[in-house]
C-alpha cells in the first residue's frame, strides 16, 4: 500500500473495528497514550514494509501483565486493567494514531541464505516517546501478514509466556533485550506440533530493525533501500558515527560493540539463544526473538538448547563465534555503502577484542575480584573447566560461591562437586587470589552480579501447565521474581532450587 493510500486506509481500519469497543474505552486509549503516536520505520518507504491490519484474537483474556514497564514506560496506571487495553494490545482495537504494518528483512537461518523473510507473525503499531526515549510497539501473534510464507501469523499460549516472562528476566540481569508489556490468551486452536491455543504478546523496543533488514536491500542489489535504512539507524541510534570520516564502517563498529557486550552477557550468566540466524540479530544490540532459549542448568560449554538445531550450530560455547559470523554478514551487506573491504574488516576487528575484554570483566565480578591481576584469566579458565567436568549447576555454584571465604564456607560449594580433589585444587587457588579483598565488598560485589533466580526451563514449563488451565499466578510470580534476580525473595526458595529429573526431558524447538 502506498504512502497515498495510507489516511484511506487508516479510516477503512478504523470503521472496520469501531464495532469491538465503546466510545468511553475509547477515550481511554487516547488518554493512555496521550494520542502521539508516530511510526518512523514508516517514513521509510513502502519498500520496506506493507501496511497489515491485525486480526483479531476471539474472546481474549489477560495471562500476564507488565505493571512495571508500564509505570517506565508512563502509561496511566489504570490502563493495563481496562476492557480498552485488552482488546488494543489483542489486535482487536486500533489504538487512535497507530499505523500498523509488517516488515520486510532476509536473513541467513542455521548458516544458509534463506532468502526473503520478514514479520510473519509481528505487527508494529508504531512509538510512543516515553520516559524511557522513544519506544516501538509490536504484537506478536496478532494474524497473518504478506511475509507469513505458509504459517497462520499466530503465536501460541506456550511461547509466548516465555517469551514475556524470559525478556523481563534479561531486563532483570541488565542484559540489553526487547521487554514485553503483556500477553494476551484465547481459547481459539492454533495447530503446531499438537493442537494449542493462540495468545499475542506486546512487546517493546526503541527498533526492531536486524541485520536482516540490511541483506534484504543489499541482497536484491538496492542501493538507495540500503542508504536510506542506513541513514535513519545512523540518525535515529548511532548519531556519533555521522562525524566518522566513513560513517558506515563507523556503523559497522558501533553494532559489532554492542553485540560483544551483548554476547558477553549472555555467556557469563549461561544464557542459551538457541536460534542465532541473521534475522534475529538486532541492529542495536538488543536481545530479540526469544523462541528456543535456555539458562543452563548443569553447566555443559557443548550444550544445544534448540531441538530443532540438529547440528549444533548454536551450541552455547558457538554463540560468541557465531555472532561475529553473523556481523560479518552483516558487513558484507554493508559492503556497497562501505565501499572498501578492508575497511569493514578493521571495522569487524572490535568484536575480537571488546567480546573477550567484556566477559573476563563480568566473570571477575562473579568471582568478586575488585581490580584486575595477572592469573585471572587462568583462574577464570580453571573455574570453567571444573564446572564442566562436574556437571555442576551453574546458577547454584555462582550463588554459593558469594558466601565462600579463604577461611570457611566451603562446604556448600563442594557439595556441588564429585571430584573434591580438584574441587580443592581449585578452592586453595581461589582463596589466594581473594584474600587481600574486603570480605563484605567482595560478598557484596558478588551477589549483584550472580543471580538467585533465572528462567530455567522447568519454571517456565510449570508456569504454561498453570496457564493451560486458566491459573496464571505461577506467571505472575516469576515475573515478580525475574524482575529483581538478585534480591533473596524469603518464601520461594523452591524457585531457586536445583531443577528436577524431569526438567532434562523438556524438549524446546523453532516450533511457536
Amino acid at each position: 500500500m502506498t504512502p497515498d493510500n495510507a489516511g484511506l486506509f487508516a479510516a477503512l481500519h478504523n470503521k472496520e473495528m469501531s464495532t469491538a469497543i465503546d466510545p468511553l474505552a475509547s477515550n481511554l486509549v487516547h488518554r493512555a497514550t496521550d494520542s502521539k503516536w508516530v511510526n518512523s520505520f514508516a517514513g521509510l518507504g513502502s519498500d520496506f514494509f506493507t501496511e497489515v491490519i491485525p486480526t483479531s484474537l476471539p474472546s481474549p483474556y489477560w495471562v500476564g501483565r507488565n505493571r512495571a514497564l508500564a509505570r517506565d514506560l508512563g502509561l496511566e496506571s489504570d490502563w493495563l486493567e481496562s476492557a480498552a487495553s485488552l482488546a488494543a494490545w489483542s489486535g482487536n482495537q486500533p489504538m487512535p494514531g497507530t499505523r500498523p504494518l509488517a516488515s520486510v528483512y532476509s536473513g541467513h537461518q542455521f548458516g544458509v541464505w534463506a532468502g526473503q523473510l520478514g514479520d510473519g507473525r509481528a505487527i508494529l503499531l508504531g512509538e510512543l516517546q516515553t520516559p524511557l526515549g522513544p519506544q516501538e510497539f509490536q504484537l506478536k501473534g496478532a494474524g497473518k501478514t504478506p511475509y507469513s510464507r505458509m504459517g497462520d501469523g499466530r503465536a501460541v499460549l506456550r511461547s509466548s509466556i516465555r517469551e514475556f516472562l524470559c525478556s523481563e528476566a534479561m531486563h532483570g540481569l541488565g542484559i540489553p533485550t526487547t521487554r514485553a508489556l503483556c500477553v494476551t490468551g484465547s481459547d481459539a486452536a492454533v495447530r503446531r506440533e499438537t493442537i494449542e491455543t493462540a495468545a499475542v504478546v506486546t512487546r517493546t523496543a526503541p527498533s526492531f530493525i536486524r541485520f536482516g533488514h540490511f541483506e534484504h536491500f543489499s541482497f536484491n542489489d538496492q542501493p538507495e533501500q540500503l542508504k536510506a535504512l542506513a541513514d535513519h539507524v545512523i540518525d535515529r541510534f548511532y548519531p556519533d558515527c555521522r562525524q566518522a570520516l566513513q560513517p558506515y564502517a563507523a556503523l559497522l563498529q558501533a553494532v559489532s560493540e554492542r553485540t560483544a557486550y551483548m554476547v558477553a552477557a549472555w555467556q557469563a550468566v549461561g544464557f542459551c539463544h538457541g536460534v542465532m540466524n541473521t534475522d534475529n540479530m538486532s541492529i542495536l544490540g538488543l536481545t530479540i526473538d526469544y523462541g528456543p532459549f535456555q539458562f543452563l542448568d548443569a553447566f555443559d560449554p557443548g550444550h544445544v538448547c534448540n531441538h530443532s538445531d540438529t547440528q549444533g550450530r548454536y551450541a552455547y560455547n558457538k554463540q560468541p563465534n557465531m555472532a561475529y559470523w553473523n556481523l560479518f554478514c552483516l558487513g558484507q551487506a554493508l559492503l556497497p555503502l562501505i565501499g572498501e573491504q578492508d575497511d569493514a574488516i578493521a571495522a569487524l576487528e572490535s568484536y575480537k577484542t571488546i567480546f573477550p575484554n567484556a566477559l573476563q570483566a563480568r566473570m571477575r565480578a562473579k568471582l568478586g575480584l575488585i581490580n584486575e591481576q595477572e592469573g585471572d584469566r587462568e583462574l577464570i579458565d580453571n573455574t570453567f573447566r571444573l564446572l564442566a567436568s562436574n556437571k555442576v549447576d551453574y546458577t547454584i555454584f555462582w550463588r554459593r560461591l558469594c558466601d565462600f571465604t579463604a577461611q570457611s564456607g566451603h562446604e556448600p560449594v563442594r557439595d556441588l562437586f564429585f571430584d573434591t580433589e580438584s574441587f580443592n585444587a581449585w578452592a586453595l587457588q581461589y582463596s589466594e587470589r581473594i584474600t587481600p579483598v574486603d570480605i563484605v565488598q567482595r560478598r557484596d560485589l558478588m551477589l549483584k552480579n550472580n543471580p538467585k533466580f533465572v528462567l530455567r526451563n522447568h519454571l517456565g514449563e510449570q508456569a504454561i501447565r498453570a496457564a493451560k488451565l486458566k491459573d496464571f499466578s505461577q506467571v505472575d510470580t516469576l515475573l515478580k521474581l525475574l524482575q529483581a534476580p538478585f534480591e533473596d525473595h524469603s518464601g520461594y526458595e523452591s524457585f531457586a532450587d536445583f531443577p528436577p529429573d524431569w526438567a532434562s526431558s523438556i524438549a524446546i524447538s523453532c516450533s511457536s
